[in-house]
């Protein structure tokens, strides 16, 4: 169910908000999910259908509720606040798709992106997910944790303990072809309270632009973004 809080209510509760954003979902497709039990389940998610944080499809799926929404638009955060003008620039500097992910559980997020205007370009929509297996956002929100979430990680990634140990030397990941192929991808920590990595701030884009080492030529470009993004979370 990804992250504890030690509550177990609220927990499960954020675990079915998350079921459902990950697609339309009959009760047995949350339960598959979320592993919690059909009878708790489905007693969460009517409450939470009460106070329209869930709500129904034309076909009596769970999807997210029009309060999620609500709640969103008055929430303060600024690392998106600030991230609308990095991004903007790690776009322009680096003539590449830019991104920032956070970590969900057991997944990555793309919670803001600048994309390139012309030519062939990797498009990634806000709120795609992707596994914490493959691609260098994946190894820079991996590679700070704690050793029991590497390892539960690293029994299924497309990386290993050494590329770890190596992104947390130098300071930022790279990936060729790692999550999909023909794509490349440099990305950097952005670091909040604690040494915490809290984002990774990424590019992306075809093989054939960004070569076979692109860190080489980006890396620079995306520490300095990370930099930045730090500065608004002092």
């Amino acid at each position: 169910m990804g992250q504890h809080s030690g509550i177990g209510v609220v927990d499960k509760t954020v675990a079915l908000l998350a079921a459902a954003a990950q697609g339309p979902a009959a009760l047995s497709d949350l339960v598959e999910r979320t592993d919690i039990p059909r009878a708790t389940a489905h007693r969460l998610a009517v409450a939470l259908e009460v106070h329209r944080l869930l709500a129904r499809d034309a076909d009596g799926r769970f999807v997210p509720g029009p309060r999620l929404a609500e709640l969103a638009a008055s929430a303060s955060d600024p690392l998106l606040e600030r991230a609308v003008e990095v991004l903007a620039w790690v776009r322009d500097t680096s003539g590449e798709s830019a991104q920032l992910y956070r970590r969900d559980g057991r997944d990555r997020v793309c919670i803001a992106a600048a994309e390139r205007a012309t030519g062939l370009r990797t498009t990634v929509p806000l709120g795609a997910r992707f596994p914490l297996t493959a691609g260098s956002g994946a190894q820079v929100l991996c590679a700070w944790e704690a050793p029991e979430t590497i390892d539960a990680v690293l029994k299924h990634a497309e990386f290993t303990e050494r590329s770890l140990a190596e992104v947390r030397r130098r300071g930022w990941a790279q990936s060729v072809g790692q999550r999909e192929p023909g794509v490349a991808s440099v990305s950097a920590p952005v670091f909040g309270k604690g040494r915490q990595v809290v984002a990774a701030v990424s590019i992306s884009g075809p093989i054939e632009r960004l070569g076979r080492s692109p860190g080489q030529r980006f890396a620079p470009v995306l520490t300095s973004a990370a930099q930045r993004l730090q500065a608004a979370l002092s």
